[in-house]
Parts: structure tokens; sequence; C-alpha cells
């Protein structure tokens, strides 16, 4: 199951696993997803790299079951706490990889998730693995930041040394690219934005030395240019800045 960077990824999310789970902006677009994945009490949820559980506890009130699985043991016991908090009966939690998935063919209505592709090496195998345990008839719901082909570069670098175990944000084109290749149906896409302030969001990651001072740097300096995509802006409050989503939905054929 581990490898070099699957280590990275474990590494990286012990350490942000509490810092992450209460980010702000991790809590935007959650009524979205609800609306375009339309859960109802027949449907059984697979949420995959489901993290600190933010997602999966969203589904739950929604569904009959849902099942989160995440590579950190740190955010799988974040998960669970927040389903205690919230008092959710409906959820089961498994450690493990999504390549491959642990479940046979066809054992899930809606599989999803949020926020995670950015960090796959192949994003593709993850999404046919996606498909291969969503129900004939089931639906897919991948939500992640898709970037303008300009920009992508540049956004990949910033990001790399915020976090090491990010691989590569897909372009809107990619994304659609593998949608459209995936075998699904009535494919769908639509987006929004994540508004972060930057302070925040170096305080919840874990650079090498050294990378929260050129974070900020790079940051700062692309405001009123732009050229990583993310809109970076003075805020009442500091440096703000918006992170393109694009979420992508697919039916599988009966």
């Amino acid at each position: 199951m581990y490898n070099k960077h699957t280590d990275r990824i474990v590494e990286q999310f012990t350490r942000q696993a509490i810092p992450f789970a209460n980010l702000p902006g991790h809590l935007d677009a959650l009524d979205l997803l609800l609306e375009l994945a339309r859960p109802d009490q027949g449907d059984t949820v697979l949420d995959v790299a489901c993290g600190s559980g933010l997602v999966a506890c969203a589904f739950a009130p929604h569904a009959g079951r849902v099942t989160g699985i995440d590579i950190t043991p740190a955010m799988i016991e974040q998960a669970r706490k927040r389903q205690q908090e919230q008092g959710l009966g409906n959820l089961d939690w498994v450690v493990g990889d999504a390549l491959p998935l642990p479940w046979a063919d066809d054992s899930f209505s809606l599989v999803i998730t949020r926020y995670s592709f950015h960090h796959f090496p192949e994003p593709h195998q993850v999404l046919a693995e996606m498909v291969r345990v969503c129900c004939p008839g089931g639906r897919v719901l991948v939500a992640d930041v898709a970037m303008d082909p300009a920009k992508v570069a540049a956004y990949d670098r910033l990001e790399l040394i915020r976090d090491p175990s990010h691989t590569h944000a897909l372009t809107t084109e990619e994304f659609a690219g593998l949608f459209l290749n995936s075998g699904l149906v009535d494919c769908r896409q639509t987006g929004y934005g994540v508004e972060l302030g930057l302070e925040a969001q170096l305080a919840a990651s874990f650079p090498a030395p050294g990378g929260r001072e050129l974070l900020r740097e790079m940051v700062t300096a692309d405001i009123g240019t732009d050229a990583l995509g993310i809109n970076a802006r003075h805020g009442s409050d500091g440096v703000r800045y918006t992170v393109p989503i694009g979420v992508f939905t697919g039916r599988k054929e009966r």
C-alpha cells in the first residue's frame, strides 16, 4: 500500500490533520455537492480520500450508509471525532488506499471525492476504481482544484512548496477528458471558488524550512498579476486568495 509518494501524503496529513479539519474554507460548497449528488436514504455512499470526514458527515443525514476511506490514520481519527460530535450513526471508516479500492465491483450507489485528485500520480486510475465500485445506475462525483491551462504550472510550483504531497492540479480540460473517457454517461461540470486567508493557510501547512516565507512572497507578489490563477488580493484581514474548484459528475450505465 505504501510507497514514497504515499509516505509523503501520510506524513503531511498526519501533521495537518487537526488544522486541516478546522480551516473555514473547507466547509465551503457542501450544499452544492449535496445538490449535485442528490443522495437519498436508499444510497450507499463511498467517500474516497475522506480526510477529516467533512464531506462524509455532511452526506450522512441524507443517505442510508456512508463509508469513508483515507490513507492517513490521523485523518480517520479526526473523522471519527467529527462523527461522534455530530451524533451520526450511519458511518464507517477505513484506513486504506484508493488504488485499488478494497471493495468488490458495484458496491456503492454514490462514489465521491473532494480535494484529493491533485495528490494522485495516476488520477485516471483512481477514477476508474471509483467507477468500478459504483453500482450500475449510480453516480460518481469529483471536486478538486481545476486550473486554467496557462496558469497550472505556476500553481503547481506554489503548491509543491506548500505541500510536498501535491502532484499536479488538473486543468479543466484534463478533468473533462478524464470523465469523457471514463465510461460514465450524462457527464456534467460546474465549479466554485474556495476563499482562503494566506496566513491561516500557511499556519495549517508544513513546508520545508524557509517555505512559509517563500510562499508569502510568491502570493503577495502575484497581487494584481494573477499568474498563479488564484486571484491574490489584499483583504481587511491580510492577503486573501481564491482557489478555483471544478465539480465533475457522471452516471454509470446500467
